[in-house]
């Protein structure tokens, strides 16, 4: 005869609802938020940090023919700014690469200033200050801030769930696009408390992706997003600007 403590246990079927779920009743921020949980049946492990390619459940590979050079996610996504390719950007490389993105002068030279200014100096292989305040690309993972989407883990891995899950969260009018209004919430919703420079830093970069990558309609797509985390994006919008290429629909 079961005792009261065994019959006032969940049952193995609740017990394995229970421990998939993932709404919490009293807290109807997790029922406002919601996050798919069929990731696993189009895209292998996406919980699984992937050092050099950038995949979502529709690029299961990745970028198609992009090349990683065998450097990690986030370093290929600085790499387009190293104009010459010797693992250093310099300012003037900066604000050339913002130039070939289409932004005007004025624009690229801010950029530059505020690229330049907060991570030169996380990036340096010694203590000693860089004049030329460059950033080194082998140490760009040290430049990464808090308030941030999570999808870079903080060796500068891609981790392919958390793209997911940020459009899963934040993607209500259409899916797998965000308008601003979503994307100012889902930077509001990254904050970390008391990190000043990270909110300011995410509104930026955000904001930077989306002047740069917006559709016709307003929204920033998932494909803009997951290529600029590779980098690739960078490589087609400077082709684009220049006629080489069509416009990505």
């Amino acid at each position: 005869m079961a005792t009261v403590e065994q019959q006032q246990q969940p049952q193995p079927e609740e017990a394995s609802k229970e421990a998939m779920a993932t709404v919490a009743e009293n807290a109807p921020i997790t029922a406002e938020r919601k996050v798919r949980n069929d990731l696993e049946t189009k895209l292998p492990k996406p919980y699984l940090p992937r050092a050099m390619v950038a995949p979502d459940m529709e690029n299961i590979n990745g970028t198609w023919a992009h090349k990683h050079q065998n450097m990690s996610v986030l370093q290929q996504h600085a790499a387009f700014f190293d104009q010459d390719n010797d693992g250093i950007i310099f300012p003037s490389e900066t604000f050339r690469g913002f130039r070939q993105l289409g932004f005007n002068a004025v624009a690229s030279f801010i950029f530059m200033v505020l690229v330049h200014g907060a991570m030169s100096y996380a990036t340096l292989p010694t203590w000693i200050p860089s004049p030329y305040f460059a950033i080194h690309i082998r140490n760009i993972h040290k430049a990464k801030h808090g308030s941030d989407s999570g999808i870079y883990d903080t060796e500068g891995r891609y981790i392919p769930a958390n793209l997911e899950i940020m459009f899963s969260k934040y993607a209500r009018t259409v899916p797998d696009k965000l308008s601003f209004k979503e994307l100012w919430h889902m930077t509001q919703a990254n904050r970390d408390a008391f990190d000043f420079f990270g909110w300011i830093a995410a509104k930026l970069e955000w904001g930077v992706l989306y002047v740069l990558a917006k559709d016709e309609q307003g929204y920033l797509a998932k494909e803009a997003v997951r290529r600029c985390f590779d980098g690739s994006l960078f490589e087609y919008c400077a082709k684009l600007q220049k006629g080489a290429v069509g416009k990505m629909k």
